[in-house]
């Protein structure tokens, strides 16, 4: 390809990007050069470029395609420089746009600016006890104490000792800060009021004053009590709940009983004083007090009406940076001052490190130079030009996607000054809705032609199919999008990369270090230029994390913004956040406190003035309007704090039509009220015309009641439990033996019967059950199985090719009447050629079918792009009935005649329990642990005549007028989605409403009592090679980073399936085999490759016993 550069760089940046590009290309004018190259050598120049570039630097590529016809390839640096087509402009004016664009828009920088840099020259105020002094000598024996009385609590009791001695009864903030001002800080009055330990210190402050306190006392974690009685706490002020913490809010120790009382006194004295006779803090506090006195009216109004969370949340997070930072640092040996008090010791040496003055004045200037990047955070970050991919016209079965960005961008030429939007997609499985979400992000961008944004997703599954699209469809390069799944090995299984150098590294490595901001690894190939932020990051991940245009992540990751409740991880979130818009895609794939979280994770991303799009087919309307009433009310936050319109569009889209319309109400009741009615009307159109598409799927319901009649007897005695659960897996064989015969393919090669199926249970110990009992011999007549269990507790290397696999096999884009590629595959075809090959041998009974089948957990329901040609579920709810049919015919087109899924009358959980009182079968997973139903039996809790004519999401998309949430099992989901999301008078930090309408942010309650991803936590083990006795054992990895049997702790055995079982499985892996050839290749150890790739994690239950095997996972036994 022939390309041209083009550079308009300044200063500096100008010489580093012309040796750059004379070392590719010849140089055909002053700033232009131009060659023939190939697309890695361009990609080259690109890294190059961009490993260089700093705010000066702006170079553009253009390829010329033909006589007439130039693309716009990229632009690197500064995209103002250039036009959508790259096109320079020809004349330019100046003016200084740094106070009347940027600052001039945050008029609570100077509040946030002054309550940073005095935070931050108190915050540890309290390491000049004694106690911690003590404690951070090498040779002291206390400094694996824990503190009888944290630090920063002491700092605030000091603050608060300040006030009462410099204030009036109802005093305000002027007479403290003139104190300060005037350096007039008596250490011995100090000390004295201290002693007392106010047992509310945040409580009865002037304004600025509780606000100072909250950022000394939360600059390490959120103040946390552990009192379910504060559930339903309601809070109408901030006064309300600082005037609740006290020290047992997480900031004392009450280990050491005996020597309490000597250890607490110690936290008040101070044998080398209190800072105030370093002549450098006490500048900067002087100098600092006077700029937040200046301050008054800004926080005075800030308070009245609620803007002051969003001021808070910026300053805590230039406080909590700066001293992330500075931590980190060696001391300054140049610093003057000598007052014999330290701050820190250094983590290798343990030698005493930073002198606490010199540390509390450095935190302060950094945490002032974090605030001072704050306004270019929503500018200095890089974003991706527009692939030419998203320009193109889309083919007609996708053109709803240009209607929707061409609506998009009429809107904002009509609407200039609206900022604020709010989208769902709702486009049906298979209609492009990832392809439409980059389409759509991008018309909605500053430009409506660049992509920065956050891709957030369920599963690690679905991230990792998401990045392919987006870099193989969508065209972005690997400059252009980062994947963060959690997991090198994962990235380089999925990639087919060779191990990295370090490969057996954490063999060896001890703990890593707490000051980490991000742990895991990010799939992300470009340099970062060193500035703004990228200055403050030190780790390569933490920038890639921040600056990559376009983020693939695991909602874990971003949600840690909202969900940390101690120490920095919320950082580098936050700041992603504060730069980039949001979507969440899959977002119905979350239930219970899940979707609490989310709603906090959404009000921030509107509290920082960003868009927010939410995407899945099947969409509840609470749903949708509780989320919308969260980023409302954080837009609202922003708009007062920012000259920014209050109006929001809201957009709805889907694979019929889209539309856009501006929600202006001015208060919430309003708003809310007026968007649930869009809503409503917009799914009212698209159900209508769901209902004239082809049904691809219908229903039956798989009777199984008799086997509750059957066995009535000791029910509770094993053996019967296990016949009836043998009686229940051979009516689900026997639904997958009628699907089948109504829906397969002729092998035309064999003349074999050939259908690919899944089985969907609720959980891993039934999967393995079912399969074991499906590889068993079976009185199926001139029939044979292939069967295989996928569920999550499988090692990570046999796990992948599992997955690798059934991505090849169940693509199934043929036409009618086609061969399926699948019985082209060498697994399927070796299957299919041997029973063709016995059927010619043998003169008795010829075998004519041949089902493959999936034995899954829910891990199949969500992130597989897999077409089955039937299924049979057991239910759970009715939403995972919805997700498990969208993989049936997923891929194909037209209707089907005869039912292609089976639903079991009852789950297995139901059939087991149903004999003990108040048994709830809908659960782990389900909604049933929020209101019981009246019965479990599906023929009455869904209305069957309606999924015998068409399985799809109308109902769970759509309300009935008169909903009976405790007979029907769609409408319990409603019921219980209303209560978490929209029930508008709920209050307390349990509830969504009490986070966003009251001061409970304040705290970690709502976090503790509504956590993301809540549960058993689970253990992680590696299947690790051990030299000495020649074979693979489970080992866990201890915080020194070494590995240890742990098989036998855990009671861990290997089971092996008989010869007759592993003739019946669809595909065999041997772990060992594996890793022997990739070590081969790799040119690396068995023990390395194995701790790389060996890696199951699993809930681990006490006084439990384990049973593993390659083709089945890990189970309880």
């Amino acid at each position: 390809m022939m390309v041209t550069f083009v550079s308009q760089c300044e200063k500096k940046a100008l010489n580093r990007s012309r040796r750059v590009l004379d070392a590719f290309a010849n140089r055909i004018g002053d700033n232009t050069w131009q060659t023939v190259i190939t697309q890695e050598g361009l990609l080259a120049v690109k890294k190059l470029l961009r490993k260089t570039a700093s705010k000066n630097t702006a170079v553009s590529c253009h390829w010329i395609r033909s006589r007439s016809r130039t693309d716009l390839v990229w632009v690197v640096g500064n995209k103002e420089k250039f036009n959508q087509a790259g096109v320079v402009p020809v004349n330019s004016t100046k003016r200084n746009l740094l106070y009347t664009q940027i600052e001039n828009d945050w008029k609570y920088l100077p509040l946030i600016k002054a309550l940073v840099a005095m935070s931050a020259l108190l915050h540890d105020w309290g390491k000049a006890s004694a106690l911690f002094q003590e404690k951070l000598k090498p040779s002291s024996k206390q400094s694996c104490q824990g503190d009888p009385i944290r630090h920063e609590w002491i700092s605030c009791l000091l603050l608060n000792a300040f006030i009462k001695a410099n204030s009036d009864k109802g005093g305000s903030d002027s007479e403290w800060l003139t104190a300060f001002s005037k350096g007039n800080i008596d250490e011995n009055v100090l000390t004295k009021i201290a002693k007392q330990q106010e047992r509310y210190p945040l409580s009865k402050l002037p304004p600025m004053a509780k606000l100072l306190c909250w950022l000394i006392v939360s600059h390490h974690r959120l103040p946390l009590l552990d009192d379910s009685n504060l559930k339903m706490e309601e809070a109408d002020s901030i006064d309300s709940v600082l005037s609740l913490i006290s020290v047992n809010w997480g900031y004392e120790n009450n280990a050491d009983q005996a020597d309490q009382q000597r250890r607490i006194n110690q936290c008040f004295h101070f044998p080398n004083g209190l800072v105030s006779n370093s002549n450098s803090w006490l500048a900067s506090v002087k100098k600092w007090s006077k700029r937040l006195m200046n301050c008054e009216d800004l926080a005075a109004q800030a308070l009245s009406d609620g803007s002051y969370r969003l001021i808070l949340s910026h300053s805590r997070l230039c406080l909590m940076l700066g001293d992330h930072f500075y931590s980190s640092q060696d001391a300054d040996g140049k610093w003057q001052e000598n007052i014999g008090i330290f701050a820190n010791t250094d983590r290798k040496t343990k030698q005493l490190k930073q002198k606490l003055d010199e540390h509390l004045v450095k935190v302060a200037n950094q945490g002032l130079r974090n605030a001072h990047l704050l306004p270019y955070l929503e500018t200095e970050p890089p974003s991706a030009l527009v692939p030419s991919a998203l320009k193109k016209l889309s083919p007609m079965a996708f053109r709803w996607q240009d209607k929707a960005t061409a609506k998009i961008k009429n809107y904002h030429a009509e609407n200039k000054d609206v900022k604020a939007c709010f989208v769902v997609n709702m486009a049906s499985t298979g209609c492009g809705k990832t392809f439409a979400n980059a389409k759509v992000m991008s018309a909605l961008s500053h430009d409506g032609n660049s992509l920065r944004f956050i891709l957030a997703l369920g599963l690690r599954t679905l991230t990792l199919q998401t990045g392919h699209e987006y870099r193989n469809r969508v065209g972005l390069k690997d400059d252009d999008l980062a994947v963060l799944i959690g997991s090198r090995a994962v990235i380089e299984l999925d990639r087919q990369r060779k191990l990295d150098e370090d490969a057996d590294s954490f063999e060896n490595s001890g703990s890593i270090s707490e000051e980490l901001l991000l742990e895991e690894d990010i799939d992300y190939d470009c340099d970062i230029p060193e500035e703004g932020f990228a200055t403050v990051l030190k780790q390569s991940r933490d920038r890639q994390f921040l600056y990559a245009p376009v983020l693939a992540c695991t909602i874990d990751h971003l949600i840690s913004a909202t969900e940390t409740k101690r120490g920095g991880r919320y950082i580098l979130p936050t700041l992603r956040l504060m730069s980039s818009d949001l979507v969440i895609d899959e977002i119905d794939d979350f239930t219970g406190n899940d979707l609490i979280a989310i709603g906090r994770l959404i009000h921030l991303a509107g509290m920082f003035g960003r868009k927010v799009m939410i995407s899945s087919a099947t969409i509840p309307p609470d749903l949708a309007e509780g989320y919308f009433k969260a980023y409302r009310d954080g837009w609202r936050l922003y708009s007062l704090t920012r000259d920014a319109s209050k109006v929001i569009a809201c957009m709805w889209i889907d694979e019929f039509s889209s539309c856009l319309s501006s929600n202006t109400a001015r208060n919430t009741d309003q708003a809310t009220a007026t968007y649930k009615e869009a809503h409503q009307s917009f799914v009212k159109r698209r159900v209508s015309n769901l209902e004239k598409q082809p049904a691809k799927r219908k229903a039956d319901i798989a009777p199984c009641k008799d086997i509750l009649q059957n066995y009535r007897e000791k029910l509770n005695d094993q053996a019967v439990i296990q016949t009836k659960q043998q009686v229940y897996f051979d009516r689900c064989l026997k639904s997958a033996l009628a699907l089948h015969n109504n829906h397969h393919t002729v092998d035309l090669k064999t003349n074999i019967k050939v259908s690919f199926g899944v089985i969907r249970v609720a959980n891993i110990k039934p999967c393995i059950e079912l399969t074991q009992q499906l590889l068993m011999p079976h009185n199926t007549e001139a029939t044979e199985l292939r069967v295989m269990a996928y569920h999550s507790q499988q090692v990570l290397l046999l796990r992948h090719e599992q997955e690798k696999h059934l991505d090849a096999v169940l693509k199934r884009k043929e036409k009618e009447g086609e061969q399926p590629r699948a019985l082209m595959d060498s697994t399927i075809r070796k299957h299919l050629d041997t029973i063709h090959q016995i059927n010619t041998n043998q003169e008795k009974t010829t075998i004519n079918n041949v089902l493959f089948i999936v034995v899954a957990t829910p891990v199949e329901e969500v992130g597989r792009d897999h077409d089955f040609d039937w299924a049979v579920v057991e239910p759970s709810s009715y939403r995972s009935i919805i997700q498990l049919a969208g993989r049936v015919r997923r891929h194909r087109h037209g209707p089907t005649e005869q039912p292609n899924i089976h639903l079991m009358q009852y789950n297995w959980r139901a059939l087991k329990h149903h004999h003990k009182e108040n048994n709830k079968a809908f659960i782990y997973p389900g909604f049933e642990d929020k209101l019981q139903l009246r019965t479990h039996d599906l023929t009455a809790l869904i209305d069957t005549e309606q999924v015998a004519k068409r399985l799809d999401a109308i109902p769970r998309i759509q309300k009935t007028a008169q909903p009976q949430p405790r007979r029907n099992l769609a409408d319990l989901e409603h019921h219980v989605t209303h209560n978490l999301l929209t029930s508008y008078d709920s209050y307390g930090p349990a509830s969504l409403q009490g986070y966003l309408q009251e001061p409970w942010f304040l705290t970690a309650l709502p976090q503790k009592f509504t956590p993301f991803r809540q549960g058993p936590k689970s253990l992680k083990v590696f299947l690790v090679f051990d030299p000495d006795r020649e074979r693979y054992v489970f080992h866990e990895r201890n915080p020194s980073g070494d590995f240890i049997d742990r098989e036998k702790l855990l009671g861990i055995t290997h089971n092996l399936l008989t010869e007759q079982q592993e003739q019946r499985l669809w595909i065999t892996r041997d772990f060992s085999l594996t890793v022997e050839k990739m070590a081969v290749e790799h040119n690396r150890s068995i023990r390395a490759v194995s701790i790389r790739y060996g890696e199951l994690s699993f809930l681990l239950k006490e006084s439990a016993n384990y049973e593993y095997n390659d083709q089945l996972g890990l189970v309880v036994g």
